[in-house]
C-alpha cells in the first residue's frame, strides 16, 4: 500500500483526511506541524506528502523546501492543500509543490490528485525534463 504523510494541524481536518485516505487504501502517516512532518518523511519515505500551508514549526513552504533539499526525499510527490492562499500566489511552485488544491476540496477530487501523485512517483522537479505537472490551482 502507498504511504501518504499528512502535515497538517487542525486535529480534525487530520482526522478527516485520514479516513478519507484509509478507505482509499493508503497507509496513513500523520503530523501536527512540519517539522515532525519532515522528521516522519526522513524516517518513513513516504511515497506523497500531503501538506497544509500554516502550520507550527514550520509550516507548508518550508516543510516542502526542506523535502526538496533532502537527497532521499527531493523527488517525493508534494500536494498542498490551504485556505490561506490566493490564485496566483506563485510561492508554492516555486517552492517545489505538484498541485495546489484549496479549501474546501471534494473528496473525490483529493482522491484524484493523491492517486495521481502516487501513480506518478519520484519525479524531478526541476528544469526542462521534470515530470512534474505544478498545476496551481487545481480546479473542483
Amino acid at each position: 500500500m502507498p504511504v501518504v504523510l499528512i502535515a497538517e494541524d487542525d486535529e480534525d481536518i487530520a482526522l478527516i483526511l485520514t479516513r478519507l485516505l484509509k478507505r482509499a487504501g493508503y497507509t496513513v502517516l500523520h503530523a501536527p506541524d512540519g517539522q515532525r512532518a519532515f522528521e516522519l518523511a526522513v524516517a518513513n519515505r513516504p511515497d506523497v506528502v500531503l501538506t497544509d500551508l500554516g502550520m507550527p514549526r514550520m509550516d507548508g513552504l518550508e516543510l516542502t523546501t526542506a523535502i526538496r533539499e533532502h537527497p532521499d526525499l527531493r523527488d517525493t510527490p508534494i500536494v498542498m492543500l490551504s485556505g490561506h492562499l490566493h490564485p496566483g500566489d506563485g510561492a508554492p511552485t516555486a517552492a517545489g509543490v505538484c498541485v495546489v488544491l484549496l479549501k474546501p476540496c471534494p473528496n473525490d477530487k483529493l482522491r484524484e490528485v493523491i492517486n495521481e501523485m502516487a501513480e506518478l512517483g519520484p519525479h524531478g522537479h526541476q528544469g526542462a525534463d521534470s515530470a512534474c505537472p505544478a498545476r496551481w490551482p487545481v480546479s473542483a
